[in-house]
């Protein structure tokens, strides 16, 4: 597997380069050379496959002998031990549940797979590996139990002040050993920044071995590909192929995979991006003009984006043509006031509890379907969060109904270890220098 920067399509660098690197120096983002199409058979008899075996189905076309065929299928069996499934709540409408992992968040499918490729290619004797990790409230969580006792590798988890809920900032700041809390009096935008230019900086560079655990890194996008194949599979075994997804965005590092997917061959009639008031990407497919915001606090508060990353990306996919984009791609954003409507009127309707993130995406499902009365595909909207973790957004009639998972209820009482840093990224780089 060979990948270009979104910079400089002439750069070529390894899967195992770009793992490491993270991002080029030209700040680009990784893309690869070639995305292969699916054999067709594959995707015509998917519903045969169980998700360990999707999932090894589609590294093995991406990553090809990057990794040994042995050696993969028996990483991708250990980072995806846990399901994913498409509940159905209604004929053609479904919850794809990605909360099942161990910091119940979608993002222990990236975060596990990319801390044991890391670990894979990591040598006896290398350079300490220095994770850096920006995170507005699950990424940070996944990350740290991704890489929590991994030898050779160091963690920095930046998280904004009062931005996250109170079991995510359990889940970055309890851990202790290999992984180290940041709390920055700012936004995430702000956090995502600091990270951003400690890649670029040449001193911390040259006196530390820095990757990204953000979805920046290609192999945080890679498996999350995996789900989308694998709800394709288990709609088809109950006789539907027609289907839309809609995915919470923030990052746009979820939807961008499922993009990824799609160009890979899984078929997809419609992607909905579903953001709350941070909708930098909404006003561009309306406008055409792509104009970044500081991000503003709502109760989804993984989508608190201004500026997502991942964008780049979904753009190098469509060759920056907003009217293929568009053919595939719409988007809806919802103000908080919207988002609780949308809690209460999933558990009217289904007696299911979602959380903030996967009432936006249901909105969005709503939406689509009043706008197009004639579409009969199957929606699949995405739940990226167990909700558990937002408990003073529920009503209490609601909120009384959520089950606390035992690894929830293990962190409590544990001490918060956690260093205050402020938005400027002379006081952060100083801060990582002397703390070496």
């Amino acid at each position: 597997m060979k990948l270009y920067s979104t910079n400089n399509k002439d750069l070529r660098v390894s899967f195992k380069e770009a793992v490491f690197n993270s991002m080029p120096q030209d700040k680009g983002l990784y893309m690869p050379v070639e995305i292969p199409q699916l054999d067709p058979d594959f995707i015509e008899n998917i519903d045969k496959y169980s998700l360990p075996e999707i999932a090894n189905k589609v590294a093995s076309a991406l990553l090809k002998d990057e990794i040994p065929a042995a050696d993969l299928k028996a990483l991708i069996e250990d980072a995806i031990n846990f399901e994913a499934p498409a509940v159905k709540l209604a004929d053609k409408t479904f919850v794809l549940e990605l909360f099942h992992g161990p910091s119940l968040a979608f993002k222990d499918f990236g975060a596990r797979f990319m801390s044991r490729v890391m670990a894979y290619f990591l040598r006896d004797g290398e350079q300490l590996l220095d994770v850096l990790v920006a995170t507005s409230g699950d990424t940070g969580g996944a990350v740290a139990l991704g890489f929590l006792g991994v030898p050779n590798t160091r963690v920095t988890i930046l998280y904004p002040e009062g931005k996250v809920s109170p079991i995510q900032e359990l889940q970055l700041t309890t851990n202790g050993q290999n992984i180290r809390a940041i709390e920055i009096k700012g936004t995430f935008d702000d956090c995502q920044a600091l990270v951003k230019q400690a890649f670029a900086d040449a001193e911390l560079n040259a006196s530390f071995r820095l990757t990204s655990a953000n979805s920046i890194n290609i192999s945080r996008l890679i498996p999350q590909t995996f789900y989308y194949f694998n709800t394709y599979a288990q709609l088809k075994r109950q006789g539907l192929e027609e289907v839309i997804f809609s995915v919470p965005s923030g990052n746009f590092g979820n939807i961008g995979a499922g993009l990824l997917a799609y160009k890979l061959g899984l078929p997809v009639k419609q992607f909905i991006a579903a953001t709350n008031v941070n909708d930098t990407v909404p006003r561009f497919l309306e406008t055409g003009v792509y104009e970044t915001r500081p991000s503003t606090q709502t109760y989804s508060n993984a989508m608190d984006v201004g500026a997502p990353s991942n964008w780049v990306r979904i753009m190098d996919l469509f060759k920056g043509e907003i009217d293929l984009l568009k053919e595939v791609v719409t988007s809806y954003r919802f103000t908080d006031e919207e988002t609780l409507a949308g809690i209460k009127e999933i558990d009217a309707k289904f007696d299911y509890v979602a959380c903030p993130h996967t009432a936006i995406a249901y909105l969005a499902i709503e939406q689509f379907r009043k706008q197009n009365p004639e579409d009969s595909s199957a929606a699949v909207f995405l739940s990226t969060a167990h909700a558990c973790k937002f408990p003073d957004i529920f009503p209490k009639d609601i909120a009384i109904k959520i089950e606390i998972p035992e690894q929830v209820t293990a962190l409590v009482g544990k001490p918060k270890q956690a260093d205050q840093l402020g938005v400027d990224f002379e006081g952060f780089k100083a801060y990582l220098l002397a703390n070496a």
